[in-house]
């Protein structure tokens, strides 16, 4: 892998393999909000340390962080959806650092790549990596889901999949800042939680839940998208890969896991293109264009879903 390139292109596939240092950071940023996670439902019903505080700050930091990388980072950023103003790109792009994903143009970088090769030899995190028995698809799952981001030269080449990223001074800043909104997104719900409630007790419990928890949270949701939504789900529209549709993941990705249909048409705003299918993130991005703050959307056109649908009996996984 780590010698791999693309015979397309001059510039290498990956980039340079993460130093000891900051491979640290991708464990502790990962494992700490997962250990929470999973502690989180004993510690709630032992303890009943949960307020209606912490679950409004919980949803609230999760709604907020949630849309910063399914509207920022993914749609804007990766793909192009629609041209936001100066003041919603910047807070895009923050909200999305909140997440604690990855800083920007590393992240847009890895899901260019990713849609590059999807499901074929380059992708950074297919399940289908290993091949098709019981144990492969198992632990392609795990490498889809996360294992692939403990591999310190499963890195992307930034100059390669990011060169517009890397032009735009604004984006450039923000990404050299992601300490700083990492820092923001588990300190500001303490501090709310703390003031709401004018305890520390109040401070703790948030950073529990609206911290810790809500991070893990949505990390999994966002996982799985590569690794849930990569093997099974419905398959109406034609694409080069197994992406599917798994209605169950709508609410939590904010639409992400229409994922067949948008892999079928990349930089469409919005992802879940049938009647009665939940994409929070087309609706945000429907409400910032009704403000005037977003132009150029790229909605679905009735004449170019029908062209990518596929016939009924090959709609399904």
């Amino acid at each position: 892998m780590a010698t791999q390139t693309d015979q397309t292109g001059p510039k290498p596939l990956l980039g340079e393999p993460r130093d000891a240092g900051r491979q640290s950071l991708v464990y502790l940023f990962l494992l700490v909000p997962m250990a929470a996670l999973v502690a989180a439902v004993p510690l709630a019903w032992a303890t009943g340390l949960l307020s209606w505080t912490d679950i409004a700050l919980t949803l609230a930091f999760y709604v907020l962080t949630c849309h910063g990388v399914t509207v920022g980072y993914h749609r804007l950023f990766t793909h192009g959806s629609f041209k936001p103003n100066r003041p919603v790109k910047i807070a895009l792009a923050i909200l999305g650092g909140m997440a604690v994903q990855g800083p920007l143009i590393s992240w847009v970088a890895d899901h260019r790549r990713h849609h590059a090769f999807s499901d074929k030899e380059g992708d950074p995190h297919s399940p289908w990596l290993y091949g098709t028995s019981a144990w492969a698809l198992t632990k392609g799952f795990w490498h889809a889901h996360m294992g692939w981001m403990f591999e310190p030269r499963n890195t992307t080449n930034e100059e390669r999949f990011a060169p517009d990223l890397l032009k735009d001074p604004d984006l450039v800043r923000v990404d050299r800042l992601f300490w700083l909104w990492t820092i923001l997104t588990f300190l500001l719900p303490a501090v709310l939680g703390g003031l709401v409630t004018m305890s520390w007790t109040g401070a703790l419990t948030a950073f529990f839940w609206a911290s810790l928890v809500r991070v893990s949270a949505l990390h999994h949701a966002t996982w799985s998208t590569n690794s849930v939504c990569h093997m099974i789900g419905a398959r109406p529209f034609k694409s080069r890969d197994k992406a599917a549709n798994f209605w169950p993941l709508a609410l939590v990705s904010g639409g992400e896991s229409w994922h067949n249909s948008h892999h079928a048409d990349q930089s469409c705003a919005r992802h879940g293109v049938k009647r009665g299918q939940i994409d929070t993130s087309a609706r945000l991005i429907w409400l910032l264009e009704k403000a005037g703050w977003a132009t150029n959307v790229k909605w679905p056109a009735p004449e170019r879903l029908a062209k990518l649908a596929v016939e009924r009996h090959g709609a399904s996984a």
